[in-house]
């Protein structure tokens, strides 16, 4: 497996603590606990660049990494953790929001969805806030090495027919797997493909 370089860049809640907007960017949300760091770690072929933790909701701000000097990636706050407090998701949300709706550079968001889990409310609701706001971004499904295949296909099959109760086309769709490395290269060819398309 080829390692990518990638470093990361920082961590912060508004705008002015981002890095400047001047390569291509892909943000990473999902559920507390869908494995995000696993799957950016697996990603760039690099164990501990995201931070990986037992307890879910230990990504508090937007950390950013650069990758390859070529593209930016940026792994989101999770939501649907319960124990955090109302006030700090509150906080989360508005900074989750401000960073999808105005982040200028952002090309993609990888919506990670349990491939393990029947489909989720908030998991729906996200989907849907993104399309309502014309933000572009793809559906991956992560842990698929827990399941045996038929039922990956068969969680997978059940998630597009309930998005195909609000969407006449659906989103792009990736199978991965964070122990097994499976979608990787999918992932970064869909990466390239649109970096490729990036105009300063």
């Amino acid at each position: 497996m080829r390692t990518l370089k990638a470093e990361h860049l920082g961590s912060g809640r508004e705008a002015k603590h981002w890095p400047k907007p001047s390569l291509p960017e892909y943000a990473f949300i999902g559920r507390s606990n869908v494995g995000k760091s696993s799957l950016i770690n697996m990603l760039v072929g690099v164990n501990k660049l995201a931070r990986v933790s037992g307890t879910p909701g230990k990504t508090r701000n937007v950390e950013h990494f650069k990758v390859e000097d070529a593209w930016l990636l940026a792994d989101l706050p999770g939501y649907g953790f319960a124990k955090t407090s109302k006030a700090e998701r509150g906080t989360w949300k508005r900074m989750i929001d401000t960073y999808l709706l105005e982040r200028e550079n952002l090309q993609c968001v990888f919506t990670l969805i349990d491939t393990r889990l029947e489909p989720q409310r908030n998991d729906l609701e996200m989907i849907q806030w993104l399309g309502e706001n014309s933000i572009p971004f793809v559906i991956v499904f992560t842990k698929s090495d827990k399941l045996n295949q038929p039922k990956v296909q068969s969680n997978v099959a059940l998630f597009r027919r309930v998005l195909k109760k609000t969407w006449q086309n659906l989103p792009l769709m990736f199978i991965t797997s964070s122990e097994t490395r499976k979608g990787r290269e999918d992932l970064l060819a869909y990466i390239e493909g649109v970096n490729a398309g990036w105009e300063r």
